[in-house]
């Protein structure tokens, strides 16, 4: 997906997602919608990163070039996970779209910093 500006990463003693969440990917959800995963060990960090910058629809829509309007982030507390959908601005297969399965989306979150003040 074409993104907007790059977050910088983190520096210092700034946790990152890298170090808070368990496992991170991307895939297909439709030919016109990318799904990020997010899953954490325990309830603790899974709350930290939803109740942080990093899963404010403004900040991801900027980070991948859509419309915050369009960008959904789910908590799913039983799974300790978070699911946040968003259009793809090419659908799956098209001419010029890079990355048809949508595996590659979710690197851009590894190193963002989780910071307060999100949601």
């Amino acid at each position: 997906m074409r993104g907007g500006p790059d977050d910088p990463g983190a520096g210092g003693d700034v946790t990152t997602l890298r170090e808070l969440a368990s496992l991170v990917r991307s895939k297909n959800a439709g030919p016109f919608t990318i799904t990020l995963d997010l899953f954490f060990d325990s309830p603790g960090p899974c709350r930290q990163v939803l109740a942080s910058t990093l899963c404010d629809p403004d900040r991801l829509g900027r980070l991948y070039g859509v419309d915050p309007a369009e960008v959904a982030v789910h908590h799913v507390e039983h799974a300790n996970a978070l699911k946040i959908t968003l259009p793809r601005p090419l659908s799956a297969g098209d001419v010029g779209e890079r990355d048809v399965a949508g595996g590659q989306q979710f690197a851009r979150l590894l190193d963002l910093p989780v910071e307060e003040g999100g949601r």
